[in-house]
């Protein structure tokens, strides 16, 4: 049984890290909490088409509304009228509003309730599982998970210089004939696929940090961003086992500590990391006003 659940921490973890360090990079972190709550709205109209929630219609229709979403808080961002901030506190708290109360209102008898949206539950994973012609494949999370951390995979291997070159130099790709736009919608529509398939198992909340916390550590430890994904995989794999570990020691929470112990990592890199920390930025900071202090002695001596 514990065997599942940290399988399919760490797969989801990784799935959910691989596309993190283009948003941290990129500087739209933000839109990965919009996404993962709007795409609720998504799986409730997917929902009540097919009125089956393993229907891959589901996931299909969330990834829709995710684009959806990420082209309406752009569209309102370039009106002038409001930040990029502004328009993701406008737009997602309404598409997720929507699928809440579309929930409560027509689908009160129906397990899709928004505290499994919310936290998720990992320990029913092992619960779940995936046949294919009588063959039990593992737990259904796993399996569905572990397809998504595969498009996850090939998507940044082969359009790894598209995504580098529209990351740091957007005006150039598109001199050189590379779509910033497309390449931009494709890695949303595939946040958006890895927020909905990560949903049943550890729910919105987790996915954010987890698309976010080992991408941000990564960030702050390197500037070469291959070695940056590398890194995110360690933090990922580490995060997960960690805080299963603590959680099943102290009975607590899973995704709940889970979620914790990403925070801390993450802060303990922002603090120490030897390229970027703050402590270093700090020391930096006191050694060059030293140095401007004996350069201002030397000079009213000398003067």
């Amino acid at each position: 049984m514990w065997f599942d659940i940290y399988l399919v921490a760490i797969v989801v973890a990784i799935a959910c890290a691989l596309p993190g360090v283009f948003l941290v990079i990129r500087g739209t972190t933000m839109l990965s909490d919009a996404i993962t709550h709007s795409v609720l709205l998504g799986i409730v109209l997917a929902f009540f088409v097919t009125n089956d929630l393993n229907s891959p219609l589901l996931l299909i229709g969330a990834t829709l509304i995710g684009l959806v979403v990420v082209w309406l808080i752009e569209a309102l961002q370039r009106t002038k009228l409001m930040s990029s901030d502004a328009a993701i506190g406008i737009v997602f708290p309404l598409f997720f509003s929507l699928g809440i109360i579309l929930i409560t209102r027509y689908a009160g008898d129906v397990h899709l309730d928004t505290d499994s949206v919310l936290m998720g539950e990992l320990a029913f994973v092992p619960f779940r599982r995936a046949t294919l012609f009588g063959v039990d494949l593992g737990p259904a999370s796993f399996v569905s998970m572990s397809i998504i951390l595969l498009l996850n995979l090939s998507f940044i291997f082969f359009f790894f210089k598209e995504l580098k070159v529209t990351t740091f130099d957007p005006v150039f790709s598109t001199v050189i004939g590379i779509s910033p736009a497309i390449i931009h919608y494709a890695l949303m529509g595939l946040v958006s696929l890895t927020a909905v398939g990560a949903y049943d198992a550890v729910g919105s909340i987790l996915v954010v940090g987890f698309m976010i916390g080992p991408a941000l550590s990564a960030y702050l430890l390197t500037n070469d961003l291959k070695k940056m994904i590398g890194l995110s995989v360690v933090f990922a794999i580490f995060n997960s086992f960690t805080g299963l570990t603590i959680a099943r020691y102290l009975d607590v929470s899973l995704a709940g500590m889970i979620a914790t112990v990403t925070g801390v990592t993450t802060f303990l890199v922002f603090l120490f990391s030897p390229l970027k920390g703050w402590i270093k930025k700090r020391m930096d900071y006191n050694q060059q006003k030293e140095a401007f202090k004996r350069w201002l002695s030397s000079q009213s001596k000398n003067g």
